[in-house]
């Protein structure tokens, strides 16, 4: 099925490269400042996703954003998209969340990802190869700690005795966890510990863990989805704005490529040479309203989907020369899915 109605979310990573270097006091001040007014505009819910010793300060802390955002908006739901899971200990990551559950009065939402750079695995001194496992041990502590148990734990990765948060979550039975992956392998772990599967083009791994969720006794028709682009921008003139934009959405492809082929995975993501290059790739979108309408519409067709998020600020970009999109996007995009 599809949803009837869809809640839009913007999605952040508070990119400084050098190139277009800035104050990152600025950066952040100017970003919270901006996911204030767009829930004035409309938006439901703000997305926050995690790298380490990135050279373009890419967000390493999003716990820590989510908690501040919790201080400065009333309504919306606050996620992560993804949080890098084998790279915490699972029991601090309980009482860190539950805590930003705590000071939003209920709207934390949990989504997570194995990470895939190996750059960051090394400088953690977490092996690469244990990302899985430390994943699916991790998730079930923090599942059974936000439920309200005293758990004792003994896994191959961690080992717990007698751990009980307080605060717990302000949610009930506990904030949703969402499983992110860049396989369909993913979804045996959407099926033993999800709520629910994340992403961008997710259909794949949507049909795979609706199969994995049959095959364990799960009611496939339970399983919940968030999807979106990391790129779709509207416009009235769109040449206009990917000549301004262009360079800037160029950066994030052209960061991400190395890291991907680095660990074998360099067929989920093009390298593109230039912003022409780019455009014809159709990665990214930079589109009239009503064409966003229509690869929204196909993009969730057959799927669950409860909230649609994009990539908000291109890296190197002040947030204020987002908001005229960010204002069309909500004028003339967001009603025909409410």
């Amino acid at each position: 099925m599809t949803s009837s109605k869809i809640s839009f979310g913007v999605w952040l990573d508070f990119r400084n490269p050098p190139q277009w270097r800035r104050s990152y006091d600025d950066i952040y001040a100017e970003t919270i400042d901006q996911v204030q007014w767009a829930e004035s505009l409309g938006y439901d819910s703000v997305w926050l996703s995690e790298h380490h010793f990135a050279p373009d300060g890419y967000s390493p802390s999003p716990v820590v954003i989510a908690a501040a955002l919790a201080m400065r908006t009333k309504r919306m739901r606050i996620g992560t998209n993804v949080l890098l899971m084998p790279l915490y200990n699972p029991v601090r990551l309980a009482e860190d969340c539950a805590t930003v559950d705590v000071l939003s009065r209920g709207r934390f939402e949990l989504g997570v990802g194995l990470g895939y750079r190996v750059n960051e695995f090394e400088s953690y001194g977490v092996p690469y190869q244990e990302r899985a496992g430390r994943t699916n041990e991790g998730l079930e502590i923090v599942r059974r700690l936000w439920e309200g148990e005293t758990v004792t734990f003994r896994g191959k990765y961690y080992q717990v005795e007698n751990a009980r948060i307080e605060p717990p979550p302000t949610q009930r039975p506990r904030p949703p966890i969402w499983i992110g992956g860049l396989k369909p392998s993913a979804s045996k772990r959407v099926a033993r510990y999800g709520d629910g599967l994340i992403g961008s083009g997710i259909r794949a791994i949507y049909e795979a863990s609706r199969a994995k969720m049959s095959e364990s006794g799960r009611n496939p028709d339970q399983l919940r989805v968030i999807e979106g682009q990391l790129w779709l921008v509207v416009s009235n003139d769109p040449d206009k704005t990917w000549r301004e934009l262009g360079p800037h959405i160029l950066h994030t492809f052209q960061d991400y490529a190395p890291g991907l082929e680095k660990a074998g995975l360099a067929g989920l993501m093009p390298y593109p040479k230039n912003v022409e290059d780019l455009r014809s790739m159709r990665y990214a979108n930079i589109v009239t309203p009503d064409a966003a309408v229509r690869i929204i519409k196909e993009q969730i067709a057959g799927m669950p989907v409860e909230h649609f998020c994009c990539m908000t600020v291109p890296p190197g970009l002040p947030p204020s020369a987002m908001n005229p999109y960010l204002e069309l996007f909500a004028q003339k995009v967001m009603p025909h899915f409410r």
